[in-house]
Parts: C-alpha cells; sequence; structure tokens
C-alpha cells in the first residue's frame, strides 16, 4: 500500500507527449494528495522499433513494458494513452482513473496551410495508422497516402521539409504539447472517426492495491470520459479489432427527451477504403458496455468482421 512517506512512481514512456502526458497526471495527484510523485522512464517494445505498428501486432507495443513494470513493482503507477491500450483486462492490473478526455478527433498538418480538400491530387499525406489511411482513400480525393512513424515533432518536420504535404495526427497529442498552431484542419469525423478511445489516458495502478487505486479514482476519474470511452472499447472489442485495425468510433453524451443520451457512430473498412460499414447507435449512459455491444453486433451482421480481420496486402 502506497504511504505519504515513499515517493509515487508513475511509469511513463521517454517522449516528449508521453512525458508530458505523466507530468499532468503527477501534478495533479501531488496537488490532491500531498505525496511526493516522480516519473519514472520505461522503453516499450515500440519505442525499439521502426517498423510499421501494424507489422508488430498493433495492439499493445507501447503498453506491455510499462505494465510489466507495474507488476515487477518498479512503479506504482502507468500512464498510456488510453486508444494503445488492448480492450482485454490484463491479470493483477486495473484501471484506475480515466481523466477528462481531450478533443479526439484527428487534425491535418499540412503545408502552406492547405485543409484536406485544398490538396491536389497526388499530394502525399503521411500517417501510421491504418484507420486514417483507409477513410482517407474512402475519401476518393486522389492522395498518394505514405506510411510515417515518429513522434509529433518528427511527422511536422517532415511537412515543413517538404518530404510530405501534410500528416494526420491526433488533436489531443499536439494540444497537450502546445502545438496547435501547426494544424491547418480539424477533421470532421463524418470525414474521419477517430479511433476508440483517442484523446483519453489510461491510468493504471496494481489490482491489490485498493487504496492507490481510490486515490487516483478521487483525483483524476472524469465520469463522463469513463462512459465515452467504455462504449467505444466495448465496440472494438466486440469486433475482435486491435488498435491498428481500420475501425473509427466516436461515443459522446448528449441531451435527450429523457435526459442524458449516449450517441456512438463507428466505421469498419477494408484497408484501401472502397468497402466500409457505417452504423451509429444511441442508449442510456449507464449502459455504455451494452450499447457498444450492440452496435458491434449490427455491423457484423452488416459483414464487418471481415472488415476488421483482413492484413493489408
Amino acid at each position: 500500500m502506497t504511504t505519504t512517506a515513499t515517493p509515487l512512481r508513475i511509469g511513463t514512456r521517454s517522449s516528449v507527449l508521453a512525458r508530458t502526458q505523466s507530468q499532468g497526471v503527477a501534478e495533479t495527484l501531488s496537488g490532491s494528495t500531498d505525496q511526493a510523485v516522480t516519473l519514472v522512464e520505461v522503453t516499450t517494445d515500440g519505442d525499439l522499433s521502426a517498423a510499421p505498428l501494424a507489422s508488430m501486432g498493433g495492439v499493445g507495443v507501447f503498453v506491455g513494458a510499462l505494465r510489466e513494470a507495474l507488476l515487477a513493482g518498479d512503479v506504482d503507477v502507468a500512464v498510456h494513452s488510453l486508444k494503445d491500450t488492448p480492450t482485454y483486462p490484463q491479470a493483477g492490473v486495473t484501471l484506475a482513473a480515466v481523466p477528462a478526455r481531450e478533443d479526439p478527433r484527428d487534425v491535418l498538418v499540412a503545408r502552406d496551410g492547405l485543409t484536406l480538400g485544398e490538396l491536389p491530387a497526388g499530394a502525399r499525406v503521411g500517417t501510421g495508422s491504418p484507420r486514417r489511411a483507409a477513410q482517407l482513400a474512402a475519401l476518393g480525393l486522389g492522395l498518394d497516402i505514405v506510411e510515417v512513424r515518429g513522434n509529433v515533432d518528427t511527422r511536422v518536420r517532415k511537412v515543413a521539409e517538404g518530404v510530405l504535404d501534410a500528416v494526420l495526427l491526433a488533436r489531443a497529442g499536439l494540444a497537450r504539447i502546445g502545438r496547435l498552431d501547426a494544424v491547418t484542419e480539424t477533421m470532421d469525423p463524418l470525414q474521419m472517426l477517430p479511433a476508440a478511445g483517442q484523446g483519453a489516458l489510461a491510468v493504471e495502478c496494481r489490482s491489490d492495491d485498493e487504496f492507490l487505486a481510490d486515490q487516483l479514482r478521487l483525483a483524476l476519474e472524469d465520469p463522463a470520459s469513463r462512459v465515452t470511452v467504455t462504449a467505444e472499447r466495448a465496440l472494438l472489442g466486440a469486433l475482435e479489432a486491435g488498435c491498428s485495425a481500420p475501425v473509427g468510433v466516436l461515443a459522446e453524451i448528449a441531451q435527450g427527451d429523457a435526459g442524458d443520451e449516449l450517441w456512438v457512430r463507428a466505421v469498419a473498412l477494408s484497408h484501401d477504403g472502397t468497402l466500409a460499414v457505417r452504423r451509429s447507435a444511441t442508449g442510456d449512459p449507464d449502459d455504455a458496455v451494452g450499447v457498444g455491444r450492440r452496435l458491434a453486433s449490427e455491423m457484423l451482421a452488416d459483414g464487418a468482421g471481415r472488415l476488421v480481420s483482413e492484413r493489408a496486402s
């Protein structure tokens, strides 16, 4: 059990974005619990390879080493981008808190301040996400979609140096490191649905540390964010689609006639974007898992299973 005499050790990846996210969690915890907090850098499989994430298995490549450090007692807390975490549970680990979610949408960073519609046919647009690539191809704009890896600064620099005409990124990451000035267009979800859990953080601890789990929940948990990401991840899990699958989903809580209503939109695509299954569902926010699974069932009946299980050639 964690005590105030020992600094709370938060495991984080070493990237600027990961450290910024973890530092925000650390500052909130320090301010609310009067406990010293320190960051511990952990190198993950995703950090060690320049290969496309899909070829590495996609799911969990940024998460496994942090969870191992947590279970080994080398850190007390692990902070992840929630979209990178597998939808199935990890023995011995609990998702103690989901802090308030950043804007989950994707953004374009393009040369000369261009929007997506202003890019000429043949323009080189970089992304490391099969989901983004498939949705971009589905728009039929005649763009050259280029596989790209690297941190946020690396990808933005490829545009500034003329290597690429544009890149697609998560708005949340740019917001957290103070780089929203680079954005030339925020993508409408009608054009590009985000990844499940995009913009949200996952704060984990060991399942047997109930005291710490309660501390994390009280200091960090945002109930609305928990509801929306729970619905999105329930859909992803029911589709048996990992974080590298061409699936986009966005859950929102809106005011309905009888009170708050959960609205979920989702799309599953072939990797080349030529085939797609799009559906939406509404339901009770208290039944986020049920709404997500029901929507997934409807999509599977329409053939989504074949799309998410195919592999890019």
